[in-house]
């Protein structure tokens, strides 16, 4: 008796201090179920049923009446476990949460919501894999005998299909609330917030989990508020669509980087995620254009895997990968580490089967297929080379499984360049040949190319791909390596060569060595005496020549060391070349940031801008800057950076051309005829804030650009929006709190915290919104020649805003931004949540994609009082900032 009671004080005391702070009636209800959750068992399933459909042990009876006088408070409304109402609060604990469910691989699953049918189920709650250290937050299928009933059958485990908190699991003991404003957020057990919808404030009523596995959050009209199918992870479920901008990503791995599979602008694209990343799917091809407006998305309806490109509005599909005849609700798609895409299928036998999704015609394309250096053939993997007592450089990462990869014998050393040796390899294809923009150098030579691998540690391989028989091809450095492929040599066709980096292994002395010590032991004392005198002579006047040579050749090479080692260099021009390409600097189109820009034509016939910097001395940094930055980033809306001079004095870099130059010669003091269209100006901050995103938070490092401004925005021929001038930009990496800066931007677009000693990536948001408003308005943020009320527009901005007469700031020049002043007041809010003078309530770049893309909606609970007086007066005059300290802490949030 007194065992039982224990039992059930504890188990009501543990309710009592989790629901103390929080007395609600329906909080009250809701610690009710857990309650009865806590009495009620069965010895052979665990069952998930509402209060009236429990069966009781004659233990479950006995407690219950112990606990009768606390049913009055704990008492609970009968309720669908496949719902949720505002003011729920979940505990991560098995005696809180019931059922918590063990599998016999170790893997544990503790269900919130379930919808049940016999068979495969969606469950949404905490899910831990073995061995079980920590807790995620997951949708997964599990085995359920009824409508709530899970069952343990055949001991097959859950299959995670979504997970809110990959990359940070929580503890024992971490909680799950879904508040009374309409967020869901989960805190680990420290109290620390780690996930949240961000749906407070939107009218959010209730947290439902499909039949089709999609978890919403819902307002009282049943309009989804928040949706899981919007954020996948690595799987899509029957129904879901990728849209443009999401992507799926696969778990990761110690041992691997990960692969990810996106829908962007140009079409679908799969990459590994290495720093650049490396592509290895491309529908439609790289190069190729969608002729009209395209806009992807990608389907998983039954039986097929659909690329829609939607020009005319029928929504067929332009492109279709056919899958495995399944049952509908018993099959789910998972992008896997080696980069295949999986179609998984319930069978009843062995739980769920997989079966390969051909997006790519040749398995031996995907990167991981092999395993790192892994040589893939149609019918097995191999290592590069053969072990043999003469040689080694590779041996299998595991002898028994050889499709895991290879690793070198002996691992490259940067503190021992001299012995680095390209292993030559023909007929090896390398999957980044998607690319064709991922070459380092193109219409290069072979030697060139190697040479180029072997001054720049951080090249793991040269692969050198020409058409025939030609003496000039491409040339691509990755630093990392993955699967390669054997090709059948094709005199007619494209011709591929690997050379792969190895490092020499210490040789002890040989047996020649041996010999010439036992020579000099035999000779004469006086000849030996001599010949040492003669050798110790000789070796001084060689020293000292060699030290002439060194000095001479230092001051003619010292304004180049610093570039043969940035890694992923792109191609490298001579002056001469660079004087020949510009007709002699003949064509002036624009001045950036610490240098011309030129109009220029390479031998092959490609336009490019060549900047000039004007004053090494001043710009030389900024140039490292660029040609480091550029040189490791591709993007869509970024301006790609073809290659660089970098001679004596001369300092160049050459990029793509833009033939409708800045953005800024189209906004400002344009007539109405010639001022741009609603439709083209929401293009370009699309354009800019996707490229933005990609800066902050899809680059290895975080990059900061730092001076976003109308003239750092070049379009081309369609108005398409590229970000430029890195001269000023700041690499932070993602495990770093702090580094030092320099001031730097330009006055009219510095965020407030320019003027203390902490900044972040949002410096840009904040230059985004300032930045955005001049695109709505067609003017200037600092215009000297307006009248003194309005020469700046953000103190303008908050005048109108405070009024609601944001409207009153729309173009006027341009008729059709006034046929479209609703959505230009809609643009202006989205401005403000940019403008926002505490950084940490600015959105990141990645949010304000999704809000543009009518994903997300604006945050409401903003503050309108967008600075202070200090910073205005202070952003008006770039004079101001010279007294300040050269440097700033950059912290990341």
């Amino acid at each position: 008796m007194f065992n039982i009671t224990r039992e059930l004080q504890n188990c009501t005391g543990a309710l009592r201090r989790r629901t103390i702070w929080h007395q609600t009636r329906h909080n009250r209800e809701v610690t009710g179920q857990r309650m009865r959750s806590c009495l009620f068992s069965s010895e052979s399933s665990i069952d998930l049923r509402p209060s009236g459909a429990m069966a009781m042990s004659p233990r479950a009876v006995f407690l219950l009446f112990h606990a009768a006088f606390l049913l009055p408070v704990f008492q609970s409304k009968t309720f669908e476990h496949s719902t949720a109402n505002l003011s729920t609060l979940w505990t991560n604990h098995p005696l809180l949460l019931r059922p918590s469910v063990t599998y016999p691989d170790g893997s544990t699953v503790r269900p919130l919501l379930l919808h049940g049918a016999r068979g495969p189920s969606f469950a949404f709650g905490f899910y831990c894999s073995a061995p079980c250290h920590a807790f995620f937050l997951s949708i997964y299928i599990v085995f359920t005998k009824g409508k709530s009933v899970i069952t343990r059958i055949k001991n097959i485990p859950p299959s995670v299909v979504w997970s809110a908190n990959r990359g940070r699991p929580v503890q024992e003991n971490a909680t799950l609330f879904f508040s009374p404003n309409g967020d869901l957020v989960l805190r680990d057990v420290d109290g620390n917030t780690v996930w949240s919808s961000n749906t407070s404030g939107l009218g959010a009523t209730a947290l439902t989990l499909l039949n089709s596995g999609n978890l919403v959050v819902l307002d009282s009209q049943k309009r989804n508020l928040w949706a899981s199918f919007d954020h996948p992870t690595d799987s899509l479920l029957l129904g879901q669509t990728l849209r443009e901008g999401q992507r799926l990503t696969s778990e990761r791995t110690i041992s691997i980087a990960p692969v990810y599979l996106a829908l962007q602008e140009d079409g679908l694209r799969a990459f590994v995620d290495t720093n650049p990343p490396q592509l290895y799917i491309a529908e439609p091809a790289v190069g190729s254009e969608v002729k009209g407006n395209g806009i992807f998305h990608l389907s998983f309806n039954n039986n097929s895997l659909d690329l829609i490109v939607l020009l005319d509005g029928t929504g067929r599909p332009n492109l279709s990968f056919p899958l495995t005849a399944a049952p509908p609700s018993h099959q789910f798609l998972r992008l896997n580490e080696d980069g295949l895409l999986k179609q998984f299928i319930w069978n009843n036998e062995w739980g769920f089967i997989n079966h390969d999704v051909e997006l790519l015609q040749d398995r031996c394309g995907y990167p991981n297929v092999c395993g790192p250096y892994g040589l893939c053939s149609p019918m097995h993997c191999s290592c590069p080379q053969a072990a043999t007592a003469d040689s080694a450089f590779f041996k299998p990462l595991n002898a028994s499984n050889t499709n895991l990869g290879c690793t070198l014998m002996t691992p490259i050393s940067c503190n021992s360049m001299e012995s680095h040796q390209l292993l030559t390899l023909e007929n090896i294809s390398y999957f980044n040949y998607a690319d064709k923009f991922a070459a380092a150098m193109q219409s290069t030579e072979v030697e060139i190319c190697k040479q180029a691998c072997l001054r720049n540690c951080s090249c793991k391989a040269a692969f050198f791909r020409s058409y025939k028989a030609s003496l000039l091809g491409s040339c691509y450095l990755p630093s990392e390596i993955f699967s390669l492929t054997v090709i059948e040599y094709n005199p007619n066709g494209f011709k591929s060569t690997a050379f792969l980096k190895v490092q020499l292994p210490l040789k002890a002395p040989g047996p020649s060595s041996t010999r010439l010590e036992s020579y000099m032991d035999a000779s004469p004392s006086r000849r030996r005496k001599n010949w040492v005198m003669g050798l110790i002579s000789g070796s001084i006047l060689a020293s000292i020549s060699v030290f002439v040579i060194i000095l001479i050749r230092m001051r003619r090479i010292k304004d180049e060391d610093k570039f043969d080692t940035i890694p992923g260099m792109p191609a490298r021009f001579s002056f001469a070349e660079i004087k020949a390409a510009t007709e002699n600097f003949k064509q002036k189109i624009g001045k950036g940031g610490f240098g011309t820009v030129f109009e220029g034509t390479l031998r092959n016939g490609t336009k490019v801008a060549v900047k000039r910097l004007d004053g090494v001395g001043q710009g030389k940094k900024e140039f490292l800057a660029e040609v480091e930055t550029i040189g490791a980033i591709h993007h869509i809306n970024l301006v790609r950076l073809i290659g660089f001079c970098a001679e004596k004095s001369h300092r160049f870099l050459v990029l793509e051309y833009m033939p409708n130059g800045s953005l800024d010669k189209w906004i400002f003091g344009r007539t109405n005829d010639g001022a741009l269209d609603w439709e083209t100006r929401r293009k370009i901050i699309i354009d800019i804030a996707k490229g933005l995103s990609y800066l902050h938070e899809e680059c290895q490092h975080r990059i900061a650009h730092l001076d976003i401004k109308p003239q750092n925005i070049l379009l081309d021929e369609n108005f398409h929006a590229k970000v430029a001038d890195f001269g000023m930009s700041k690499l932070i990496d993602r495990d770093e709190s702090q580094v030092m800066t320099r001031m730097r931007g330009t006055p009219g677009y510095l965020a407030p915290e320019w003027l203390t000693s902490v900044i972040t990536e949002k410096v840009d948001v904040y230059s985004f919104g300032v930045l955005l408003m001049e695109i709505m308005c067609g003017r200037m943020n600092l215009e000297p020649a307006q009248p003194k009320e309005d020469v700046q527009l953000l103190i303008l901005l908050q005048e109108k805003l405070r009024a609601n007469l944001l409207s009153d700031l729309c173009d006027k020049r341009s008729t059709d931004m006034q046929l479209h002043e609703e959505e230009a007041v809609d643009m202006m809010r989205l401005a403000i949540w940019c403008l926002q003078s505490q950084s940490s309530k600015r959105p990141p770049m990645s949010k304000v994609v999704k809000v543009l893309e009518g994903c997300s909606p604006v945050e409401t609970n903003i503050d309108y009082d967008l600075f202070g007086s200090d910073y205005l007066f202070a952003s008006q005059d770039a004079a101001f900032f010279q007294p300040m300290a050269s440097s700033l802490l950059i912290k990341s949030t």
